[in-house]
């Protein structure tokens, strides 16, 4: 399957009221503001999405919602970070009856899959609808490396399409051009490899800090990929402190209050993840606020 999938997604955040229920309205709102800002499509029910604090029919409603807002201005992708290979696969049909344009897979939760299970779960999720399938490889945060070697036994799955590369390693780009030829779409998925990610060939990004930053995150990646490099550096060394905020435990409560801090919605995460508080939120507030004070005040090409 080809797709034509490329540039700026983000990984859209999902708003709470104070309550910790769905505000379903202010997702729409920051969906569609994110749409007119000009990205390129938009990952939904990823982690920074919250995926695994939502019930299954919130999880619905979310894609329904987004693919309503959307309107085939932008392709929707549907994360699905599921406990078990079945449980996934259900939810893959239900996102495609809903309209969704493809899937980002993770591995399943809690149980940490070896090389064998883990590519039995993709080829049961890419089986289990006609949607393209984005194969998320962050081992970082989940414990579970797909390899380059792994992708390239992979390849026979056709509606395995692209890889979201969170390895936190910029050499596993070339490893996998090296190992599988132009076979995927690549994405960087790390806010603070962007550049790197597109010199090396990404021709996408899932971003966080997007949420907040979108005219910044998109010019960023205007310059990369027009190969104006200084202009990028110097936009780049601006933000890098920021983009950091995407590496962290916490990155959704970060990108959130990011959000919050640059009025594109509600700091509120659903709990295990609280507010922050103390020392912790002075420092990230005061982190914010330098880059709001001093961006360069550019618009996106």
């Amino acid at each position: 399957m080809s797709v034509e999938w490329q540039g700026v997604f983000p990984a859209a955040t999902t708003q709470f009221t104070p309550a910790e229920a769905v505000d379903m309205d202010a997702t729409r709102a920051h969906l569609d503001m994110l749409i007119r800002a000009g990205v390129h499509g938009l990952v939904m029910l990823g982690t920074v999405g919250e995926n695994c604090s939502l019930e299954a029919d919130e999880k619905r409603a979310i894609m329904k919602a987004a693919v309503e807002v959307s309107a085939g201005r932008v392709p929707v992708i549907a994360g699905v970070a599921e406990t078990s290979t079945a449980l996934a696969c259900r939810f893959a049909a239900d996102v495609e009856a809903l309209g969704a344009d493809g899937l980002m897979v993770l591995p399943a939760m809690v149980y940490k899959s070896d090389a064998r299970e883990t590519m039995a779960h993709y080829r049961s999720v890419a089986r289990a609808s006609a949607l393209p399938v984005m194969c998320y490889n962050n081992p970082v945060t989940y414990g579970i490396d797909i390899t380059p070697e792994m992708f390239a036994e992979l390849a026979d799955e056709p509606m395995l399409v692209a890889i979201k590369e969170s390895s936190d390693d910029p050499r596993r780009l070339t490893d996998l051009v090296n190992a599988c030829g132009e076979r995927y779409v690549l994405f960087g998925g790390v806010d603070d490899l962007v550049l790197e990610s597109a010199m090396l060939g990404a021709v996408g990004t899932v971003a966080g800090l997007v949420n907040a930053f979108p005219e910044e995150t998109l010019e960023l990646w205007s310059l990369a990929t027009e190969g104006r490099y200084a202009e990028a550096r110097e936009l780049y060394r601006w933000f890098m402190p920021v983009l950091h905020l995407d590496c962290h435990t916490k990155l959704v409560q970060y990108i959130k209050l990011a959000q919050a801090m640059c009025g594109y919605g509600s700091e509120t995460c659903r709990a295990p993840r609280l507010a922050l508080e103390g020392e912790e939120r002075a420092r990230i507030t005061a982190l914010i606020q330098q880059a709001i004070d001093t961006r360069p005040g550019r618009k996106a090409a």
